[in-house]
């Protein structure tokens, strides 16, 4: 490849796993796989340009392409799957694998609510009681509860499948700072055993029957325990430009630049802007419409649409791509839409990798851990840094 790429761009299609792996089984997912069920569920969604990378040919996904393979020759990227060495199914867990950080310990779930000693002591330093505590749908609690809130300013405490402490709040009752210092206290107290991966403030606005959650949510996440691919770059003095939740999910540790988002394409316009001004380094994305939205809302139909929008801004991307940028598209868990549940689901995460001076067609297989995401991109940098995985960057090097 020559000279080492001087940026790297990871874009994180929140929750588009793309089936179930051996682990699967122990979480009650046999049966996932994000993707080729929301094609099953929308047989005319279309991702012409993703298909062009090479996303048709990772095992287990040869149905989306309706039939006509695009000959390997034609594929434009390289491409391959993922499984995950971390235990669970969390964001944050997937992320940090991502930048080379294996969580060897699930992170804590509460089915049944969180312990009175974390609930007592909250709300003694909060100054408030709760209401809730219990496992339930964000759109569906602000419903139940959100009047009673409204007229006794108790705090909704929730918590779902995956590993979050969630503090919905009505924004014209709590204001977004005060939710916010709420936000800290919790995570100040919920350090383990307790240690859960993430605490979330949830406000809505609205009037009773007619509640709705708005885009101003925060995620407080535990500090990785060890360097991440995030520490070793902006430790070499290159830029670390995190778009979307990724500053939240690593607790701010290794990003140099937050850039937040609205939504999927507020996501994307917003890595436009980062790639006319950033010339090194890493920019970071994540995309969560596609869980928060449709994947934990059982919304395939809407999955589909989304994909597709993102694949018709891909030309855009590749656009502004210099000759030695490297593009990464990856997901860091799954979230079928189509099985019973809300929950995210175990499955394995697509790898697409495309740059000017990468070769295109390599099949990279199915790959033990996300963490070679992590290794390829230190590499190219020309960073050091010990991540758990391996490089791909020999394999991608040009031919001859």
């Amino acid at each position: 490849m020559g000279a080492r790429s001087m940026r790297n761009i990871i874009i994180v299609l929140d929750s588009l796993g793309v089936g179930a792996d051996p682990y699967a089984g122990e979480y009650g997912d046999e049966s996932a796989n994000t993707l080729l069920n929301i094609k099953k569920a929308v047989p005319d969604m279309s991702l012409p340009n993703l298909l062009k990378f090479g996303l048709s040919h990772i095992e287990g996904l040869e149905a989306l392409s309706d039939g006509e393979q695009i000959p390997i020759e034609s594929i434009c990227g390289s491409f391959g799957r993922l499984m995950a060495k971390s235990k669970g199914k969390d964001t944050t867990a997937g992320h940090w694998e991502l930048a080379g950080l294996v969580t060897k310990d699930a992170f804590p779930t509460y089915p049944d609510g969180f312990p009175d000693s974390v609930i007592s002591e909250f709300e003694q330093r909060a100054g408030r009681k709760v209401i809730g505590n219990c496992t339930a749908s964000g759109t569906e609690i602000i419903k139940k509860l959100g009047e009673q809130h409204m007229q006794s300013g108790e705090l909704i405490v929730y918590t779902s499948a995956d590993s979050v402490f969630q503090i919905a709040a009505h924004e014209d009752i709590v204001p977004l700072e005060l939710l916010y210092e709420y936000c800290a206290m919790a995570r100040e107290i919920l350090k383990p055993p307790h240690g859960v991966a993430r605490v979330i403030a949830r406000p809505f606005i609205g009037t009773p029957g007619n509640f709705k959650r708005t885009a101003n949510r925060q995620d407080y996440s535990l500090l990785p325990p060890s360097p991440t691919m995030l520490d070793y770059i902006a430790g070499s003095g290159l830029p670390v430009v995190g778009i979307g939740k990724i500053h939240d999910i690593f607790a701010g540790v290794g990003v140099t630049e937050s850039i937040s988002t609205k939504n999927n394409m507020d996501g994307v316009d917003k890595l436009t802007q980062a790639m006319n001004k950033i010339d090194g380094g890493l920019i970071f994305v994540n995309l969560v419409d596609f869980d928060s939205l449709y994947g934990h809302r059982n919304d395939a139909a809407g999955y589909a649409s989304a994909l597709m929008e993102f694949d018709a801004r891909l030309p855009e991307i590749l656009g502004m791509l210099r000759d030695d940028d490297i593009l990464y598209i990856t997901a860091d868990h799954g979230c079928d839409p189509t099985t019973p549940g809300t929950d995210h689901t175990r499955e394995y995460v697509p790898l697409l990798i495309y740059g000017k001076d990468v070769r295109s067609g390599v099949n990279l297989g199915t790959r033990d851990g996300f963490g070679h995401v992590a290794a390829t991109v230190l590499e190219s940098l020309n960073v050091s840094g010990d991540v758990d995985g391996e490089s791909l960057l020999s394999q991608l090097q040009e031919r001859g």
